[in-house]
């Protein structure tokens, strides 16, 4: 409870609601808000990209092969980011492919976070036998890189979009079971969990409503910060032929197409690049600001 001296008496303030807290630490990071912001402007634009371009993605355009962005001489303002080697329109392209990129990038998240919070919690509640089985699963899943171990499943399963999501959650995993495993042990430990499971409450009810809710603020960082992993996994995968497949304007499998014309096309090679960078860069922003605003030790005096 705040107050404040107006003609000379005393108004008690209400204290900020949680959200209003939050969101003044998280404001007070330029970077983050920066970042916020960019990330929004790229979800919208692949939410509204056919209000945003007159063009089709795949459509091939002959009488404009490899046609430089409007800045470079031979530039037209038909095609604003230029064309590729196919005739196809880069900005479609882009804001196409960033659908592609963010729905890869949130499944992963969604997913892996599911599948961590219920192996964390079991693992954290049951202990023993189960819970040294979850943790040398996971120990052996991080013990191999994650591009590799990614490359394995799709050796395995095939090349394609959901296969794509599937191998990046497999390799994404381990982050979020063992954060919930870690957090749920420290809060079990404490008297308030001590208190519940006196009064008679069940084991589940227990790890959801009690538990759970302590350990979501990590949980979230981790949440935000995977879904620019799992972007760049993608984009990896897709360079390499083994992501989403031709012609999906999928900003990894561009670089692939585009590795050859990066002195005589540049622009083409250049743009999804761009891209890739943009989006991971804003939304790691977005997440440090997050962490800083959620940890109360690391907000700024």
């Amino acid at each position: 409870m705040t107050s404040e001296t107006v003609t000379g008496e005393v108004v008690q303030l209400a204290p900020p609601t949680r959200f209003a807290a939050f969101w003044r630490a998280f404001s007070e990071n330029r970077g983050a808000v920066v970042g916020l912001i960019v990330v929004c402007l790229i979800v919208l634009s692949g939410v509204f990209a056919p209000l945003l371009t007159s063009y089709n993605p795949l459509e091939q355009y002959r009488d404009a092969v490899k046609l430089p962005p409007i800045w470079a001489e031979g530039g037209s303002w038909s095609h604003v980011l230029g064309t590729d080697p196919l005739g196809r329109d880069m900005w479609a392209r882009l804001i196409f492919g960033s659908r592609l990129s963010i729905f890869i990038g949130l499944s992963v998240m969604l997913v892996s976070t599911v599948i961590g919070v219920a192996l964390g919690l079991i693992a954290a509640r049951v202990g023993g036998l189960l819970d040294t089985i979850i943790l040398r699963l996971m120990d052996l899943i991080m013990s191999i890189p994650d591009l590799v171990f990614a490359i394995m499943i799709i050796a395995v399963i095939g090349p394609n979009l959901v296969n794509t999501i599937v191998a990046i959650t497999f390799v994404f995993l381990p982050r979020y079971v063992l954060l919930v495993r870690s957090a749920a042990r420290v809060e079990l430990t404490k008297d308030y969990v001590t208190a519940a499971k006196v009064s008679g409450l069940r084991p589940l009810r227990l790890m959801l409503t009690t538990v759970l809710p302590n350990c979501v603020a990590p949980l979230m960082v981790q949440a935000a910060l995977g879904v620019s992993d799992a972007i760049l996994e993608a984009a990896g995968l897709g360079f390499l032929g083994l992501g989403a497949q031709p012609p999906a304007p999928e900003w990894g499998s561009m670089l692939a197409d585009a590795r050859d014309l990066i002195t005589s096309a540049p622009w083409v090679m250049a743009m999804p690049g761009l891209a890739i960078l943009i989006t991971v860069l804003a939304i790691n922003l977005m997440g440090d600001g997050l962490r800083d605003a959620l940890d109360p030790r690391l907000r700024r005096s």
